[in-house]
């Protein structure tokens, strides 16, 4: 049973950092595209960065030169370096694995706030 556990997130002011952390548990050998997604109050979830096992990233417009995706494949592991960061950022960001169907990790929220 492949499971996905997330930790970090968290209330910040604008301005601010947060470093999301997902592992991976159940596989030794993870071939497969690990990413970030979030999802507002009110809105669709939507990718924010995604990072393929070769370290090829990819990110939605709104977080590129601010949020850094990674990934460390003898850990089994994928973080989100997230910085300048904005009050539309809020939202419970969730790791996922691309495998047939995805994996979800549980969520955490991250909130940022004055």
């Amino acid at each position: 049973q492949v499971s996905l556990v997330e930790s970090g997130g968290g209330l910040v002011q604008p301005g601010g950092s947060l470093r999301l952390s997902c592992e991976v548990r159940g596989i030794v050998y993870n071939p497969w595209t690990m990413g970030w997604y979030r999802q507002a109050p009110g809105k669709q979830r939507q990718l924010v960065a995604s990072v393929m096992r070769d370290g090829t990233t990819d990110y939605v417009d709104s977080v590129l030169g601010r949020f850094t995706i990674s990934r460390d494949n003898a850990k089994n592991a994928v973080t989100l370096q997230m910085n300048s960061l904005k009050p539309e950022d809020t939202a419970v960001y969730y790791c996922t694995l691309a495998t047939s169907p995805p994996v979800w990790g549980q969520g955490t929220q991250v909130t940022v706030s004055s």
